[in-house]
């Protein structure tokens, strides 16, 4: 048994309080952005997008005879052919709608998972893998804007406030992020000024090392915006 006093291996149900987001009309003040449901697939699904994340570290790293490379492109493009009937239009396929998957089953969002979630901010844990490598065994650069990107959508949410766009980002890079090591984002509403919303945001390692921070602004949505 863990400290915590769950089997070993069994990780803990996050911690999620939606009280803001229920008491919020949102989507009477969303501007013209659709307003999308969560999606409940298969479990086939999971397993899906996880394997084609393993394809893109592979993408990424392998080495190898052009003849693999060229087996490879066949069974690639026999998949594609494969998937290309059921091509779907925004807000239909499942992608980036399934809350309880990392990423949010989504291949362009940060395997990551949430582990607590409310109106006092949002923590997530994760590890950048051989796919977000920018050099030397750390991760690139740009993927920690998108990390944090991705953390400030979130946060808004379960703020209660509106669905708002980014009007900026400032990321500052305090040490190098290293690939495969596990890692803490953790981030909360700064201050509201009318339609703006302030965040802030800190990335950690185990040992509770600032690796980077993040300021933004949100901006809330007005009636023809999309």
């Amino acid at each position: 048994m863990s400290e915590q006093g769950r089997p070993v291996g069994v990780e803990a149900a996050p911690r999620i309080d939606s009280s803001a987001v229920d008491a919020a009309d949102r989507y009477e003040r969303h501007g013209g952005f659709p307003k999308y449901s969560q999606a409940q697939p298969g479990p086939a699904y999971g397993e899906f997008v996880e394997t084609m994340r393993t394809l893109q570290d592979l993408t990424v790293c392998v080495d190898a005879p052009d003849e693999v490379f060229a087996d490879a492109l066949g069974k690639a493009r026999e998949l594609a052919e494969f998937l290309e009937p059921y091509r779907a239009v925004e807000g239909q396929g499942p992608a980036g709608r399934v809350m309880h998957l990392p990423g949010r089953g989504s291949l362009l969002m940060l395997p990551w998972t949430v582990r607590e979630a409310g109106p006092d901010g949002i923590t997530m844990s994760g590890v950048f893998r051989r796919y977000h490598l920018g050099g030397n065994g750390a991760a690139h650069g740009g993927v920690l804007p998108l990390l944090f990107d991705d953390l400030f959508g979130m946060i808004v949410h379960y703020a209660g406030r509106p669905i708002s766009r980014t009007a900026y980002l400032h990321v500052n890079y305090r040490k190098v992020t290293l690939l495969d090591t596990p890692l803490t984002v953790r981030g909360r509403v700064d201050r509201i000024e009318g339609r703006k919303t302030f965040v802030t945001a800190e990335l950690l390692d185990e040992q509770g090392e600032l690796l980077a921070d993040c300021e933004g602004l949100m901006v809330q949505l007005l009636p023809w915006q999309p």
